[in-house]
């Protein structure tokens, strides 16, 4: 069963495949003496593709969480997170029937492209094809340069950096709010870096069965 968030809205029918691509930015060089080297560097970002259908109709195996909404609804959905150029969270589940979890992902992302496939052979429904890609934060620094002393000479400088800020300008949370469809292990790996570190939060927050978190719940992180 899989389970697909967008900005905290789950989709009613949850895509039948999902392609990740995980960039890779590895270079290969030749050396003089060595021939061809690989020079290993972090990976980039991850590319996203999926294809989703918005139903019409109410259908008895979609899931309606707020009520049934008409693809319109959606499709006003994914406008808005286009054109507002901000970042936002896509969360996929899949467990078993028995509720084990197999695949994880809480990932922030934006929106790169969609494309609104209208066919006859889907009846009223409505077909998107959405492209993702991961996004990271980063910071900017600003280079001031000073004088020294009060000479009459300029060329003495002195280069101060100021405090890098965040893009986001978001402190780092001390607790996490569970909200419907997170685990323990997405929200390790949101804050922690790591979705392993989930025993680290299970810990610090006395749980005794970590896949056991309910909407609401107050999540300690350190």
């Amino acid at each position: 069963m899989y389970r697909f968030f967008l900005d905290g809205m789950q989709l009613p029918i949850a895509p039948s495949s999902m392609t990740m691509k995980i960039n890779g930015k590895n270079e290969t060089v030749t050396l003089i003496n060595e021939g061809e080297v690989n020079v290993l560097k972090k990976p980039g970002l991850t590319d996203i593709d999926f294809e989703v259908e918005f139903p019409n109709v109410k259908y008895p195996y979609a899931v309606y969480p707020n009520g049934f909404q008409p693809s319109a609804y959606y499709l006003d959905k994914l406008e808005k997170l286009k054109l507002s150029q901000k970042p936002f969270k896509f969360i996929v589940n899949r467990m078993k029937p028995n509720g084990f979890l197999l695949f994880d992902t809480n990932m922030t992302v934006s929106i790169e492209d969609y494309e609104i496939e209208d066919n006859a052979e889907n009846g009223f429904d409505m077909v998107v094809k959405i492209k993702l890609k991961q996004y990271r934060e980063y910071r900017t620094e600003t280079i001031k340069n000073q004088p020294r002393t009060s000479s009459s000479t300029n060329l003495n400088q002195k280069v101060t950096v100021e405090k890098k800020r965040s893009t986001t300008g978001k402190e780092k949370p001390k607790t996490h709010t569970v909200a419907r469809g997170e685990t323990l292990w997405g929200i390790a790996k949101r804050y922690l870096g790591e979705g392993s570190k989930y025993t680290e939060l299970a810990k610090i927050n006395n749980l005794s069965n970590p896949n056991l978190i309910r909407v609401g719940q107050v999540i300690k992180l350190g």
